[in-house]
């Protein structure tokens, strides 16, 4: 499916910015200055059955990854410098960059697992139940949101198809990368249950680099911009300071499996 895409700046790299479950392409607002600033040309999407993309019969991890490839792609000259996604995005992104093979990576607080046991049972339940929040609740769970930061939740909301869930609800798919395509970031939210202590250690010790961000909830680029952006950039300063050094990418495959 072709997915409808936005693509702002002219800048000689490109970034690739992936959303949510729930959301569209207007959740990286505060996010896309800055990366239009940094010299990116910046493409955003929004997955099928979000924002103004079509809806489709079924919809998996696999499904999504594909339209984004399909999407993308004919909008590039070379490889993504960047690709970018946040929670399911970041899983979708995972995927697609097997195709893609963008030159770095940025998880936020990707879902790349679901908590275990009965906790993850009654997690499940709650997600396929799930209820479109009006405004005094939103505002009550994301207080350090702006007032066009809850204007754009409510719309997106009201735009996405209820369907997807059943394409993230299974425990089966909320999987960690099975191979290190490029440099990796990882911001984390504070107590994550997408991205556990265990799972982070463990994509540490594969390559990744992995970075809480104190105080912010899920949407860490909403919760607290200064941090995020901070955190971002000097993690791509870094890129590109060993890019122009000749030195070699740690996107080394993965000698074993993860999820």
């Amino acid at each position: 499916m072709r997915l409808h895409v936005v693509v702002e700046g002219e800048g000689s790299r490109t970034a690739v910015l992936v959303h949510g479950m729930m959301s569209d392409h207007r959740a990286w607002n505060d996010v896309v200055p800055v990366l239009l600033e940094r010299g990116y040309r910046v493409v955003r999407v929004d997955l099928a059955g979000h924002g103004r993309s079509g809806r489709a019969r079924r919809y998996s991890t696999q499904a999504w990854a594909d339209d984004v490839v399909e999407t993308v792609e004919p909008l590039l000259d070379d490889v993504p410098d960047l690709v970018m996604g946040h929670s399911l995005g970041a899983l979708v992104a995972s995927i697609a960059a097997e195709r893609l093979c963008p030159r770095a990576l940025v998880y936020v607080d990707p879902a790349f697992s679901q908590p275990p046991g009965v906790r993850g049972a009654i997690f499940r339940i709650l997600f396929a139940l799930y209820i479109r929040p009006g405004r005094r609740m939103l505002v009550r769970m994301n207080p350090r949101w702006t007032a066009e930061h809850v204007d754009v939740e409510l719309d997106s909301n009201r735009l996405w198809h209820r369907r997807t869930i059943l394409g993230l609800v299974s425990p089966k798919v909320t999987v960690p990368p099975q191979r290190l395509v490029a440099p990796s970031l990882v911001l984390r939210s504070e107590g994550s249950f997408l991205v556990p202590d265990a799972l982070a250690e463990r994509l540490r010790e594969e390559g990744m680099h992995v970075h809480d961000v104190p105080g912010a909830g899920h949407t860490i680029f909403r919760d607290d911009l200064p941090a995020f952006v901070r955190e971002l950039e000097r993690w791509l300063d870094e890129r590109d300071a060993q890019a122009a050094g000749g030195e070699p990418s740690d996107g080394r495959e993965l000698t074993r499996p993860v999820g």
